[in-house]
């Protein structure tokens, strides 16, 4: 007999601890509801159908919102909602895995199973029986349960529905660790240990320390002076701030008391004072959590947001007092004596606790800083090994620079600093790098100057948001708006030495040669100034043809970097000028500094730039060679598999008269075309290679039209180009693409345009001297 609707059994589906309802749209953990909103389910339910299928971003959008158009970030809001409910802690996927470049899979394995056997575990979950039996003292004891568990019921609703002490737009000053035990090794430390705990918190937001001494600057007082009850209290008052913490460690007997108290800065009252006691020296850290903990609770943090977002002081970061010492004086040193000064003590970190993972993460952002890639690959890799000692704010951190440094997977970083600002919609820090490298090396400058202006909303006296902010209208050829920018940054006396750089690029595109000279005067006033600026003067100077002065400058600009012990950096002065007297048509000098600047390093962008150098000036062996090393050793490397490689071999490929295999190989380029790679960020070439490139092989194969889309493109965005030698040379090849077409006056007016801009160039460079002939050349040929 068939079964009637009513009892026929429907398929239901179950991966990992979770089993799925499509019909009811019900997810269950353990008979437990899973809180989804419809989209995020029906993302979930497309990932299951397709079990452990790549499921396409465009595929998602296309199921999810079939008839409306939405914006890729509303679908990566989505998978992090999705993520969240499923209980990944970021930045792991363990069940929805990140595919770059294309979407997302699900990563377990998905089975089939009837509803009945559902509705079973969910009736057996549901019913509680309780037997009682027969008896007095059973009674008594029933009796004495129910009102244990209505006392702690009350307890537990005063607790909950009491106010909060502090909202979540608030911002707090952490004041100074008051060490009256003697014991040097607590000073500064347990004040960084509780700026960890507290910065494990959504919902607290501690005004950073950069901000802090910017504001006792402003005050007339030294960025680093201690932060008094006085002084903190003045702090928190200029910065809008709620409340000021200040700690303290005193001895009591052979054991330590800790101390906590958070203050109003508008009325003096306490908001909070809390007491922990330490029995050993190696017990402080434990008790400096357990004191952080009840802060965050008793000031208004939910419990679910402690539960998620609160590990003890000794798994995430070193249950060393020793390593945390010098870590903490290796920001201290950083923030007042720049980079080179605070390698030591973040070295002595790491060599204390070889498993502190924030002492490699910083160590791999310092040498990021001072140009050195290799050591700053190979210590961010550590900490992403390391990763699991670290808090989740900290993971972010980790991650994002494990990808940006280690891997160059832009897109694996982008999702990492999605989630980490979801996450932490009050951290400045995953804006800024989304403003920097992670928008910059595919062109999405739009989005960059976003998030640049939200790093700026969260943190007013973030330089380096300025920066982002101005150098990415920059890029977009908004000059005015730039300086407008820059303007404001010095409204609030903020000044870093980016400022000067971007300064006097800007005042480079406007061609004001009272504006450069005032900001390569500025630049030279500071040491680490110093060599950037000589830098660019040798590529201003190369753009205008003035080769000997330029190579005297780059020669300047290498020996000071390793008079600063960075060789590395003294390698990206060579490779960049490898190139350009490549492009210039000086074969035997690209070639002498190609293995110049080889010989300082192996960085990514300084094999870049030598395979280039070699490629052009006919060395196709040694160029492949290195463009082979690059692709194995930087396999992910988002700049290195969409701009290096097909530069190289497709310049490979034209000089070896191959233009269809050229085209063929910038394919892969053309989505990312108009960004900024790494090189032309670190190094100051390398921007729109693929596109001068491409022009080169229309030019080649005869197709002058559209080698002029080509090198018009360079000329449109000379605010990516800057001072790069191929803005010059665009000119020449824009008046050969002309003559290509036999559009005579404007082939003519090019080669003028040219041969202004060198006209006091050296005359003995290859590519003036051909330019000319070419010219004379045109002229006698002209139909009369």
């Amino acid at each position: 007999m068939p079964e009637s609707d009513s009892q026929k059994l429907k398929e239901l589906y179950e991966f990992g601890p979770f089993r799925v309802d499509p019909e009811k749209e019900v997810v269950l953990r353990a008979g437990e509801p899973v809180p989804l909103t419809p989209k995020t389910f029906q993302i979930l339910l497309v990932l299951i159908r397709h079990n452990k299928e790549v499921v396409t971003k465009d595929e998602l959008m296309k199921e999810v919102w079939p008839d409306t158009f939405v914006e890729e970030a509303n679908l990566s809001r989505n998978i992090f909602m999705l993520r969240k409910a499923l209980g990944e802690n970021p930045p792991e996927q363990r069940y929805i895995l990140t595919v770059p470049g294309r979407g997302y899979r699900l990563a377990e394995s998905v089975r089939l199973m009837p509803e009945r056997e559902l509705s079973i575990i969910a009736a057996e979950h549901s019913k509680v029986e309780v037997q009682i039996a027969e008896g007095t003292a059973w009674r008594w004891q029933a009796l004495a349960l129910v009102l244990v568990l209505a006392a702690g019921a009350v307890a537990t609703w005063i607790f909950l529905h009491r106010p909060a002490v502090l909202t979540e737009k608030d911002t707090v000053i952490l004041g100074e660790f008051t060490n009256s035990t003697g014991d040097p090794v607590f000073d500064g430390t347990l004040r960084q240990g509780l700026i960890v705990q507290l910065e494990q918190s959504p919902f607290l937001s501690l005004v950073s320390q950069q901000r802090i001494h910017h504001t006792l600057q402003l005050m007339g007082k030294p960025g680093d002076a201690p932060l008094t009850e006085e002084t903190a209290r003045q702090v928190c008052t200029r910065t809008g701030s709620a409340a000021v913490i200040e700690s303290s460690i005193a001895p009591l007997g052979n054991q330590y008391v800790l101390g906590l108290r958070a203050t109003s800065c508008q009325t003096g009252d306490a908001l909070d004072v809390e007491q922990e006691q330490a029995g050993r020296k190696e017990d402080v850290l434990n008790a400096l959590t357990a004191m952080a903990t009840k802060f965050r609770r008793h000031i208004g943090e939910s419990p679910t947001s402690l539960k998620q977002h609160d590990k003890p002081l000794a798994e995430v970061t070193t249950p060393s007092l020793e390593a945390l010492e010098a870590y903490t004086a290796g920001w201290r040193i950083h923030a007042t004596n720049g980079a080179i000064a605070s390698l030591p003590l973040f070295k002595r970190a790491v060599e204390i606790d070889p498993e502190f993972a924030m002492g490699y993460a910083s160590l791999g952002r310092i040498y990021a800083d001072l140009d050195q890639s290799d050591l700053s690959a190979e210590n961010a890799a550590k900490a992403w090994q390391l990763r699991d000692h670290a808090s989740d704010r900290e993971k972010f951190f980790i991650a994002a620079n494990y990808h940006m440094l280690a891997t160059g997977n832009l897109e694996e970083a982008w999702q990492v600093c999605e989630t980490w600002a979801e996450t932490y919609p009050r951290d400045a820090i995953p804006h800024t790098l989304l403003a920097g490298y992670i928008n910059k090396v595919p062109g999405h400058y739009e989005a960059a100057v976003a998030e640049a202006q939200k790093s700026i909303d969260i943190d007013p006296d973030f330089a380096f948001g300025y920066y982002g902010l101005a150098i990415d209208n920059t890029y977009l050829g908004r000059i005015s708006e730039a300086e407008n920018i820059l303007r404001r940054a010095t409204g609030r006396d903020l000044d870093i030495d980016e400022f000067i750089m971007l300064e006097y690029d800007i005042a480079f595109l406007k061609g004001d040669q009272a504006a450069i000279e005032r900001a390569a005067n500025r630049a030279r006033q500071r040491s680490a100034a110093d060599n950037w600026i000589s830098g660019r003067e040798a590529n201003v100077l190369a753009y205008f043809g003035h080769l000997q002065r330029a190579r005297s400058l780059t020669e300047r600009a290498a020996a000071q970097a390793l008079q600063a012990g960075q060789p590395e950096r003294s390698g990206l002065w060579q490779a960049g000028a490898a190139t350009r007297e490549a492009l210039f048509g000086n074969r035997p000098e690209a070639i002498r500094r190609a293995n110049a600047a080889l010989e300082f390093s192996k960085d990514r962008e300084v094999e870049y730039g030598a395979a280039l150098a070699f490629a052009l000036s006919g060395q196709f062996t040694t160029a492949e060679q290195l463009a082979n090393d690059l692709a194995k050793r930087f396999p992910e490397d988002t700049s290195v598999k969409f701009s290096y490689l097909p530069v190289i071999r497709a310049e490979i490929a034209l000089n070896r008269k191959e233009p269809t295999k050229a085209l063929e190989m910038l394919e892969a380029a053309a989505p990312n075309e108009l960004g900024a790679p790494r090189s032309s960020i670190h190094a100051l070439f390398g921007a729109l290679y693929p596109v001068y490139v491409r022009g080169e092989a229309y030019l080649t194969q005869g197709r002058g039209a559209e080698a002029v889309v080509e090198f018009q493109k360079i000329l449109d965005h000379s605010g990516i180009v800057v001072n790069d030698p191929i803005g010059a040379l665009a000119r020449l090849q824009l008046a050969r693409a002309y003559a290509s077409t036999r559009n005579w006056p404007n082939s003519d007016s090019s080669y003028k345009d040219f041969l202004a801009l060198w006209k006091d160039a050296d005359p003995d460079i290859p590519v003036l001297k051909q330019a000319r002939a070419e010219l004379a050349e045109l002229r006698r040929s002209i139909p009369k």
